[in-house]
């Protein structure tokens, strides 16, 4: 990896590094000399601007659930039929996913090790949460399949979105889009959960 200068050095290049290095390495696994060689600046250039490693894992992981979360406010997630905006905020969750992929990767690594990885694990739970409620809601309304259970569903629905941090590789090249992928996702889960009237 080639050193940052340190003209060019911000707090977003050093989140930016922080969270490849914990993606590959793994939180536990990361030291901040490890941080500071990946970064090309001191340890003390790291600690004039987070007091630990522990705060760079917390800004990493609040970028990732600040952006999930600010799809459940948007209008396509609040507005219409249940089944429409659970649609919505699915779209919407695979897009943030892909767009922060390296933050979102490191959320869904979290174990629950740290106060700020129980604190980022319970945020999780609240988003999956507000989810199943959208589920719920569909189904009550009648336009989810009767023999589908709810819970099963928001497992298996979360269990596909998460699972493209582990497969999605744009830099390798013909990678589908995030369009595609989100629209694949669409295809998949909803022509087996919508009821065919």
């Amino acid at each position: 990896m080639t050193m940052a200068k340190r003209d060019t050095y911000t707090p977003e290049s050093l989140l930016a590094v922080a969270v490849k290095v914990f993606n590959e390495r793994g939180y536990d696994g990361t030291s901040m000399e490890h941080l500071s060689k990946a970064a090309g600046i001191s340890k003390s250039s790291i600690y004039h601007h987070v007091k630990s490693k522990e705060e760079l894992l917390r800004l990493a992981i609040s970028r990732a659930l600040d952006e999930l979360f600010a799809v459940l406010g948007e209008p396509g997630a609040v507005e219409g039929r249940a089944i429409g905006r659970l649609e919505y905020v699915t779209r919407r969750t695979v897009e943030v996913l892909l767009a922060e992929l390296p933050y979102v990767t490191l959320l869904l690594r979290v174990r629950g090790n740290t106060d700020t990885e129980r604190w980022a694990m319970d945020r999780r739970r609240e988003f999956d949460h507000q989810v199943a409620e959208l589920l719920k809601q569909a189904a009550a309304d009648g336009d989810l399949r009767e023999d589908v259970d709810v819970r099963l569903a928001t497992r298996l629905l979360f269990g596909m979105i998460n699972s493209i941090v582990e497969w999605y590789r744009p830099e390798r090249g013909g990678a589908a889009t995030s369009d595609e992928v989100a629209a694949a996702v669409i295809h998949t889960a909803f022509s087996g959960l919508r009821t065919h009237r």
